[in-house]
């Protein structure tokens, strides 16, 4: 095992994934959500909701200022998982799919978060193993978790 941007960064071959399972991977190092990561990702998405863009009016909302997009939020899983598994004979990878997603709390801008996992299920498809993972984007600070994702991961050979 060895680290790769993160603490308990699972480093493992296709053959080995399912030895991982009940796993805890993580946690990533503490990032910032910057308003202009919000502001890109509204420009983006066309979802540009005053929660998210407009620091003065969002202070009057329930959240106090504004706050990332849940979708925002949803994609960090993607460099998550990227740090927290690595599979050191897979030819390529992608995201399957995703079997549950929850946004518990606000992922609010200048809030730092980080990332965390957890393998619950490895199954062989055509070509490699399917992992399903739970990665959460925990907000320090706060009990709750910004999201909460059942996932599922391909890795071929």
């Amino acid at each position: 095992m060895a680290t790769v941007g993160a603490t308990n960064t699972l480093v493992t071959t296709i053959g080995d994934l399912a030895r991982h399972v009940r796993r805890r991977l993580g946690p990533t190092a503490w990032q910032s959500m910057t308003q202009e990561q919000v502001a890109r990702f509204a420009d983006l998405t066309d979802d540009h909701n005053f929660i998210h863009v407009d620091p003065v009016r969002a202070r009057e909302s329930p959240f106090g200022g504004t706050i990332a997009h849940g979708f925002l939020t949803l994609s960090l899983v993607g460099p998550i998982s990227q740090q927290l598994i690595v599979v050191s004979d897979a030819a390529t990878s992608i995201n399957y799919g995703l079997d549950k997603v929850r946004f518990p709390a606000p992922l609010r801008v200048g809030a730092e978060f980080r990332g965390a996992g957890e393998i619950t299920g490895v199954s062989a498809v055509t070509g490699g193993v399917q992992v399903a993972a739970t990665f959460s984007v925990e907000l320090q600070g706060t009990p709750k978790p910004a999201l909460v994702a059942e996932c599922l991961l391909r890795f071929y050979t």
